[in-house]
């Protein structure tokens, strides 16, 4: 019998890697449904519309918190970003493991929605590197760097509450641990399914 599907989050501050580990690990595992986050921000020009995030007006994104349309919603650096509650709990039922890369504060909104959602915080070396990969984006003027950086920091303050946290010194290695980490996640999710005979 089909079991519910489950949930897997990842976070991290601006810089740490999380966009690179996401795409590298869904390359690993097709099969993996990734949850499009809606953003009230304009694209950047590497960005695409309905792949990355889907890109909507302020307006229409306060319309959505109004009609309850997002599992969870948080406001960063100016901008609001939400996850379509009809696509998580549509793929859910259907039995399928569901990736989502968000905040901190969406992830421990879901976490309360979802208590066996698996939460992974990931982080570069030091605040020094996190630094300097923000500086070699070139996307960012200083004060925005700057106010990244404040807000990298309080994100590390609740990276305790998360059920792992994986430094990504090197992109392989934290690959690897991230993939390790995923599979052995989704293997427990279908014993216990099997074991409760869970079904819709």
């Amino acid at each position: 019998m089909l079991s519910k599907g489950n949930l897997i989050v990842i976070s991290a501050p601006s810089g740490a890697g999380k966009t690179t580990l996401r795409q590298s690990l869904r390359k690993l595992m097709s099969d993996l449904e990734y949850s499009v986050s809606m953003t009230s921000r304009s694209p950047r020009s590497s960005e695409i519309e309905g792949k990355d995030y889907c890109f909507v007006s302020r307006e229409v994104f306060k319309d959505w918190i109004e009609e309850n349309k997002f599992v969870e919603w948080a406001e960063v650096h100016g901008n609001l970003y939400g996850t379509p509650r009809e696509f998580i709990e549509k793929k859910l039922k259907e039995g399928e493991d569901i990736l989502l890369d968000i905040d901190v504060q969406g992830a421990l909104r879901i976490k309360k929605q979802f208590p066996s959602a698996l939460l992974i915080f990931i982080c570069a070396p030091s605040m020094e590197a996190l630094e300097k990969r923000l500086q070699g984006r070139h996307s960012d003027s200083p004060e925005e760097v700057k106010k990244r950086l404040i807000t990298a920091a309080k994100e590390l303050s609740f990276s305790e509450r998360y059920d792992h946290i994986i430094i990504n010194e090197n992109l392989k290695d934290a690959l690897a641990e991230l993939e390790g980490i995923v599979r052995k996640y989704r293997e427990s999710g279908k014993r216990r399914g099997e074991k409760s005979g869970c079904s819709d």
